[in-house]
Order: structure tokens, then C-alpha cells, then sequence
């Protein structure tokens, strides 16, 4: 039978990983399509990265690193479970990572983030890493919010739209993983990796204020329905013209994209999620933002992802006639 490992990604003292992959864990055991198991990196010590031959050569010398080979091996595909430190991955489970190659090659992973953010920009960086080795990451993917799914920040109480969201995961872990060693990302899975990238380059051009990277992510002819008025912003002249409203209000901003969900076709795809600016304002003050809803348009030209069509929105309360703005996903 397929069999799946839930990794920990943290050994850090007073750790909500462990909770994290208890709740991954037993959801996962009501399936009978796949064998599931938790790995603990607390039971596999590994010093900073020791062997001194790449591990692509898979010529390990020391003997912790051959039980860590053997334990990953072992797995046809992982749902990682990551917090987010300083905005990135744990060392311990970078290093852990870097240790092996072939023993994660063409297999299956899907992520499980969590932080005061979610934990996504951990989840972006570890997606990177896992395509860079070859591993086939599934789109589905949860973010656990500090603030909202954990009762006093201590105890694990996900959403409803979580389990949800988890089940997803685990149905495209599970039947990528079903494939084999030897499967290769399909056209599909390719072209929703290279949305998420571009979606990753947006964020990147966004926090440096490049509006010439900015620019290079839109058709010449991008429609844009933004939050600020009019109804519609049609060119990538406006386009950009929004966005360098925004960078004169920031000192420092912060963009973020949660629950980002592609859907690819020949030479049309969309995406759809949470976004929502933060930052520093030009007079200091610090600004959470708000989160709102939005869907990316893109087509495919001269072989590049571009986005033609972008929305931005927020609820509305019919009644006042007032947008909901304090929501979080």
C-alpha cells in the first residue's frame, strides 16, 4: 500500500508542530488508500549538514545520515508540517532536507504551515525547495493562522474549512504518490507551478517597490477591477499607476497571498485566494491591512504566464452598504 509520511519540521522547545501532525495524522487514518506515519525530527538528530560528498552522489558515509535515507525511502510521498521562523523554514528541517536527494526524488509532497501569518512564507520557500528537487507539490495546500485557529495561541482548533482544505491536500498527496517513483509532473502540474512562481514574483516585486518588475508580471492590455475607484483600471500604464499609489503611503510593505488555488489549461488559467498589504506607513505607523478576496487571470503568451485580468473585492453588509473588512480567511 501507498504509504505517506507526515514530517515534523521543528524540534524546537514548546513546538505546536507536534499538534499540528496529530490533527494531519488522524484525519488521515479514517482513509483506507494509503498507510500514514509521523515523522519526528526529534527522533532523527542529525548534526549541520556532515557528509562531505553532494548528496546527489548518494554516497553517505556516516551512519545517521543512512538512517535518515533508509526512514525517507521508506515513504512513496510527505505532507510536511512547517511553522514559519523569521519568515522562513526551521534550520533543522532545511538541514534535514539537504541531507538526501534521490530519497525524495519524484515524490509527492504537500505542505501544512502554520505561524502568525499562517505560516505562508515558510510554505512558499519550502514549496520552492521541494520542485528544486524534483518532488511533484501538489497545489492544495493549509494554512493554520496563529491568532484564529489556536485557542489562546496554545491549543490546535482549526477551522471547518481547514479539515476541508486538509482532506484536498491529502486526495492529491495520496493519488500523485499512487503513481509511482517514476511519474513526472503532468502539463497541468507544470503550468500551475509556473502560476504560483509568477504569483511569488508579484509579491517579491510588491515588498521592493519594482514597479518595472511589477510590470513585466501584466499583458500590456491587463483590465484590472481594484479595490480603489473606478470600476475599472484597463492598461498596464494604469495598472502600475495603482501600484505606485500604493508604495507613496508605505514605507515598508508587506504583501502577502494566502490560499493561492491555480487552475491551468492550454493557454488560459486563473487563480484565486487572500491577499492583503501591510507595513510600515511614511509616518511610522505600523498597519495590519486587510485581507480581501482575489482572482488572477492569466494567458499564455509567446510561451510566458502573464496576467490580463486581475479583482480585487471585499464582502459587503447589504444592509449598511458598508465593505466587511475585518475578516480573516
Amino acid at each position: 500500500m501507498t504509504r505517506i509520511g507526515i514530517l515534523i519540521g521543528s524540534t524546537r522547545p514548546g513546538r505546536k508542530g507536534e499538534q499540528v501532525a496529530q490533527w494531519v495524522h488522524e484525519r488521515a487514518a479514517r482513509r483506507g488508500d494509503a498507510e500514514f506515519e509521523v515523522i519526528d525530527l526529534l527522533d532523527h538528530p542529525l548534526p549541520h549538514l556532515d557528509e562531505p560528498l553532494p548528496a546527489l552522489t548518494g554516497q553517505y558515509q556516516h551512519g545517521h545520515t543512512r538512517a535518515w535515507a533508509d526512514t525517507i525511502a521508506r515513504f512513496d510521498g510527505f505532507v510536511m508540517v512547517t511553522p514559519e521562523y523569521n519568515a522562513s523554514i526551521p534550520g533543522v528541517l532545511k538541514n534535514a532536507i539537504d541531507y538526501l536527494s534521490a530519497e525524495w526524488t519524484h515524490k509527492a509532497v504537500g505542505f501544512v504551515s502554520y505561524g502568525a501569518r499562517g505560516g505562508a512564507r515558510a510554505a512558499r520557500q519550502l514549496r520552492a525547495l521541494c520542485e528544486l528537487l524534483r518532488m511533484s507539490a501538489v497545489t492544495p495546500q493549509v494554512s493554520l493562522s496563529l491568532h484564529t485557529d489556536f485557542e489562546n495561541q496554545a491549543t490546535l482548533k482549526p477551522g471547518a474549512r481547514h479539515v476541508s482544505a486538509l482532506d484536498t491536500l491529502l486526495d492529491h498527496v495520496v493519488a500523485q504518490s499512487t503513481e509511482g517513483p517514476a511519474a513526472t509532473p503532468t502539463q497541468r502540474e507544470t503550468g500551475e507551478a509556473a502560476i504560483r512562481r509568477h504569483v511569488d514574483g508579484i509579491i517579491d516585486a510588491v515588498q521592493a517597490k519594482d514597479l518595472e518588475g511589477l510590470r513585466r508580471r501584466y499583458s500590456t492590455d491587463v483590465v484590472s477591477f481594484d479595490i480603489d475607484p473606478p470600476l475599472q483600471h484597463v492598461g498596464i500604464d494604469a495598472k502600475l499607476k495603482n501600484w505606485a499609489n500604493v508604495f507613496t503611503f508605505f514605507q515598508e510593505v508587506t504583501y502577502e497571498v494566502r490560499d493561492l488555488m491555480p487552475t491551468v489549461g492550454e493557454d488560459v488559467a486563473f487563480a484565486h485566494g487572500f491577499g492583503r498589504l501591510s507595513g510600515t506607513l511614511s509616518d511610522g505607523r505600523a498597519v495590519g491591512g486587510m485581507w480581501v478576496r482575489v482572482t488572477f487571470c492569466f494567458r499564455e503568451i509567446d510561451g510566458e504566464w502573464l496576467i490580463t485580468h486581475d479583482q480585487v473585492s471585499v464582502p459587503l453588509d447589504i444592509l449598511s452598504g458598508k465593505g466587511v473588512v475585518d475578516l480573516e480567511p
